[in-house]
């Protein structure tokens, strides 16, 4: 049988609340009587319950993680970068799948039975009204890649989406295209409005360029794919600003299979630099979206929120960069 706090305190020769009190961050007890307890619990081989301990302390240490598109695999970054940032911290990640069309309003039941801390949003495409529900619930809420607001509601970690899309804009203008296109995702994902507002005003500024838009169902590869296809049985623009990588990898493999050349025939840049970006045979120029920074940020900001009383909701934004690789033609070249 696993031994319990009874069986060290009476191996120890201390009280049982003597052993609670060593186990328990921030409590009073004396380095001789720790050294003990310590020593009592090691040969028993004897851990803390946490869930016992959180009856005292009313903290369960445990973090809702929750995002609604597990099928782009920028995901499988976030999920990783996140689980490991919170067991580092001594927090334990309980995750959400909002995939495949699972209520939100269980997602906010299921996280309030566990006694969650706090929540982490991880998506851009989620209603802001999800977050603000956990924030009305009582229960501190981080918003990670979602929209920036200059006095959130709520905590925010994210990127400026509207300067992501001017960035586009201007890249594209400065290579010499002049027929441009906007693929975005879903229409109602905040990251694909603020992206298309960006690319579009910035455009705007240079009236000797066409430009035309679409929206995909989803932030996939099979979305991207059949987007693409459906562009190219119309004569296509020169240049297309896809709003994702896992898009534009789909998009790529559209253009190809229809035996155009990327980029002499079409060019196209994405967002997010994913890991597969950069592999041989995808070789995507795209925008940098800095996740782990984005990351190791939203788990500052919980730590805070959850450690101060009195903490202010902030929106804290990352820049974005290009990263150049080969589906974007190079700029001219200035004598």
């Amino acid at each position: 049988m696993n031994a319990t706090l009874k069986d060290v305190a009476a191996r120890a020769g201390v009280s049982r609340s003597a052993v609670s009190r060593t186990f328990t961050d921030g409590a009073s007890v004396s380095g001789k009587m720790r050294a003990k307890v310590e020593k009592a619990a090691s040969e028993l081989g004897y851990s803390p319950n946490a869930l016992a301990r959180s009856l005292t302390t009313r903290r369960t240490g445990m973090v809702g993680l929750v995002s609604d598109n597990f099928h782009n695999p920028v995901f499988l970054e976030v999920f990783d970068l996140f689980t490991r940032g919170m067991q580092d911290r001594g927090l334990r990640p309980l995750l959400v799948n909002l995939s495949g069309g699972f209520d939100p309003e269980a997602a906010m039941r299921m996280l309030r039975q566990y006694s969650v801390d706090g929540v982490v949003v991880a998506s851009s495409t989620l209603p802001p009204a999800f977050s603000l529900a956990f924030r009305d619930a009582g229960i501190p809420v981080v918003n990670s890649f979602g929209r920036f607001a200059p006095h959130p509601a709520i905590d925010i970690v994210t990127i400026d989406n509207v300067a992501c899309g001017r960035l586009a804009a201007r890249e594209l203008i400065a290579r010499g295209y002049a027929r441009v296109a906007f693929l975005g995702g879903p229409a109602r994902a905040t990251s694909t409005i603020d992206r298309w507002q960006g690319f579009r005003e910035e455009l705007a500024l240079h009236p000797g360029i066409t430009l035309t838009h679409s929206f995909a169902e989803a932030y996939s590869f099979d979305a991207g794919r059949r987007a693409m296809k459906s562009l190219l049985a119309h004569p296509p623009a020169e240049a297309y600003f896809v709003g994702d990588d896992v898009l534009s990898v789909g998009a790529l493999s559209a253009i190809r299979d229809a035996g155009l050349s990327v980029p002499n025939d079409i060019g196209v840049v994405g967002v997010n630099d994913m890991e597969i970006a950069g592999w041989a045979g995808i070789d995507l120029t795209t925008i940098r979206q800095p996740i782990a920074e984005i990351i190791a940020a939203s788990l500052e900001v919980i730590d805070a929120i959850l450690n101060d009383p009195d903490h202010r909701p902030q929106s804290r934004v990352f820049d974005c960069v290009l990263v150049e690789r080969g589906t974007l033609r190079p700029r001219p070249t200035v004598d």
